[in-house]
């Protein structure tokens, strides 16, 4: 069966990785949250496949998983000799009286051909041996940004009714120069940690290699110690600007060690000194900040030589990759399913994608200023973004040919086809269209009767057009009939016809189309 589709996106952004970031397997590894041999197996299959980066744009993830592994693997077969979970093992031996003799024969007992006991105490002790090791971090220049809010916030007032609200102070802290960014921002909420993390890079001037924010909700959307599920725009983000998010791992200080310092520091030397001032706008707020923030990136340390700024200068700066050209434009995404009538419903607006689509699921990309519609990895459609309620934006190249045909008929165009016969028939084509409650409900009327010009000739057509408007009978079928009998070629009657059903207020008539 195929590959799901966050697997693709994963060798993506391991191609990414390597090929235009130039990373190792061993930062891939930890970059992507995936084992190194996974990594060193899809790269060795993108190099025998001569894939490149960026991937062809119309190399969707079906075809690229075809290009890396053929057809589908079959499922692995399930192994003889299953091994115990460790975590679980471990936990149970907190509980008085278990011992792994006990847990042992438990397994044994739901796995008679299991492992022995010997291999069983060996491996656990293995295991436990790993728990307490603390790897070093050595911070190297331009490689890791540390980012999250601290825990004190910023009092706001309303100048009118006095009201405090309460602002976030943003942190940034670069790992090699403790060069430090500040700033305060209405909320946690998505939209701003995007738009602080932008303001944080043209800060700086450039952008590292590698992003390690804390696990809230706007930057990781399920935490996991192993596979941290990104926030999706937070992704696009970073590949925005050519960089890595590694989260810090829930539970534990040491990820974080730069940023939980620079927390310390900004509260103490920035909020604390700012204690007393009272602050009627978050941009007060933040001008204020910025000059606390100049004096605390130029303090001198108390045991190294220079400053953070100095430091920042000689080693952090010149290791930052350059800005984008544009800054990035921050977009969600949502998940829909193509309608029967090729469109897909974005905030009760329709879009069109090609009609082949229907029925597929489509990853949509909302930004300001344009929705982007994504089917398996390929972008299949893109339209400038509509505020109009209930209305729809279709492009003609995603309609097929009979549904183009249609659209190109319109009230206008169906009388002056009428017209070209005569101004019977032209008249006729507008009263059909005037009696229905809505002009497209008379189109397939219409054609029908322009039709019969093809089949008896276009002087006769004019004349029963002439003679049906006569007697007040619209229809397709009135005109067919006066045709057929033949009552085109016989003198028109000289009485004056009858009033007709048509004649009322809610009748537009037919001059209205001319």
């Amino acid at each position: 069966m195929p590959r799901p589709r966050s697997a693709m996106r994963q060798i993506r952004e391991v191609l990414r990785l390597a090929q235009a970031k130039n990373l190792s397997p061993t930062e891939i590894a930890i970059a992507a949250h995936l084992p190194r041999t996974t990594v060193r197996n899809y790269l060795s299959r993108a190099a025998a496949a001569g894939l490149s980066w960026p991937l062809p744009d119309d190399l969707d993830d079906r075809g690229l998983e075809e290009r890396l592994f053929g057809r589908p693997a079959p499922p692995p077969a399930i192994l003889a000799r299953p091994v115990p979970d460790w975590e679980v093992v471990h936990a149970e031996l907190r509980r008085p009286g278990v011992t792994q003799a006990l847990l042992w024969t438990e397994y044994r007992e739901r796995h008679p051909d299991g492992f022995g006991y010997t291999w069983f105490t060996e491996t656990y002790h293995a295991y436990t041996g790993k728990l307490d090791l603390v790897m070093r971090q050595d911070h190297h220049a331009g490689e890791k940004l540390f980012l999250d809010f601290a825990g004190h916030t910023v009092p706001i007032v309303d100048p009118e009714t006095g009201e405090i609200t309460r602002a976030q102070l943003f942190l940034a802290v670069l790992g090699a120069s403790n060069y430090t960014y500040a700033e305060a921002v209405p909320s946690q909420e998505l939209p701003h940690w995007c738009a602080a993390n932008v303001r944080a890079f043209e800060f700086f001037g450039g952008v590292p290699a590698i992003l390690v924010p804390d696990n809230l909700k706007s930057a990781v959307d399920r935490a996991h110690r192993y596979e941290p599920d990104l926030n999706r725009s937070y992704s696009d983000l970073a590949a925005h600007y050519g960089t890595a998010i590694i989260p810090a791992r829930s539970r534990k200080p040491r990820d974080k060690a730069k940023v939980e310092v620079g927390v310390q520091v900004a509260e103490r030397w920035i909020l604390a000194a700012l204690r007393n001032r009272t602050f009627f706008s978050i941009a007060e707020a933040n001008s204020a900040i910025r000059e606390r923030l100049e004096w605390l990136n130029n303090r001198p340390f108390r045991k190294l030589e220079g400053t953070r700024r100095s430091v920042f200068e000689s080693i952090d700066r010149p290791a930052l990759r350059s800005l984008p050209a544009r800054p990035y434009e921050f977009a969600t995404w949502k998940r829909a399913r193509v309608s029967i009538d090729y469109h897909i419903e974005i905030e009760r607006h329709y879009y069109s994608v090609p009609y082949a689509l229907v029925g597929e699921r489509a990853d949509v990309r909302i930004s300001a200023a344009a929705i982007e519609v994504f089917v398996r990895g390929r972008r299949v459609a893109s339209h400038p973004r509509s505020a109009q309620v209930g209305r729809h934006s279709t492009i003609d190249a995603h309609m097929p040919a009979s549904h183009r045909a249609h659209l190109a008929w319109s009230p206008g165009r169906l009388v002056a086809w009428g017209e070209q016969a005569g101004p019977s028939t032209g008249a006729f084509v507008a009263a059909i269209l005037a009696s229905r409650t809505h002009p497209a409900q008379g189109f397939r009327s219409c054609l029908g009767v322009l039709r019969l010009g093809d089949r008896y000739g276009q002087e006769r057509l004019e004349a029963a057009c002439a003679r049906a408007l006569a007697a007040g009978a619209i229809g397709y079928r009135s005109v067919d009939s006066i045709l057929k009998s033949g009552l085109d070629r016989t003198p028109m009657p000289s009485a004056a016809p009858a009033r007709s059903h048509l004649d009322h207020a809610n009748v537009r008539g037919a001059t209205y189309y001319r």
